[in-house]
């Protein structure tokens, strides 16, 4: 059996690792910040970004990673998309979500890449509600690929 310590890991050190473990459930789990602790409308907030911006995003990003998707999955509270994981796919990725979370606020954003040089994934889910959003005003993003 391989151990992640060759040796005792010391109280202190223990106690630590507990109360950082602690505090990321403890701030997890507050209201949003900055809102009173109030949950953003489902809407796009398309005033957020600058007239540049939004050109950028969803007439260029937008259109460009739609071509790109390589596989589409359904998830109970969201989609989560497959990109190849060539360097400009991860770069226009990771803008395209940089200003998705500025003007939907709702979205719970995940950008993962897979071990061995293996697909881009980027995962958009959300409270209830956020599903059926993502269906009225994304439908280019989640139809079927092929």
């Amino acid at each position: 059996m391989t151990r992640f310590f060759p040796r005792p890991v010391p109280l202190g050190v223990s106690a630590v690792a507990l109360f950082i473990v602690y505090s990321l459930f403890t701030i997890a789990a507050q209201p949003p910040a900055g809102r009173g602790g109030q949950e953003s409308p489902f809407y796009c907030d398309k005033g957020a970004l600058s007239p540049a911006e939004r050109t950028r995003h969803f007439d260029v990003l937008g259109p460009s990673l739609v071509a790109r998707r390589q596989r589409v999955h359904e998830l109970p509270d969201g989609y989560e998309i497959q990109f190849a994981s060539d360097r400009q796919t991860f770069l226009d990725l990771s803008e395209y979500v940089e200003a998705e979370r500025r003007c939907c606020p709702f979205f719970d954003i995940t950008l993962r890449m897979t071990p061995e040089h293996g697909p881009v994934w980027v995962r958009f889910t959300g409270r209830p509600g956020t599903k059926q959003f993502i269906e009225a005003d994304g439908g280019d993003w989640i139809k079927p690929v092929g």
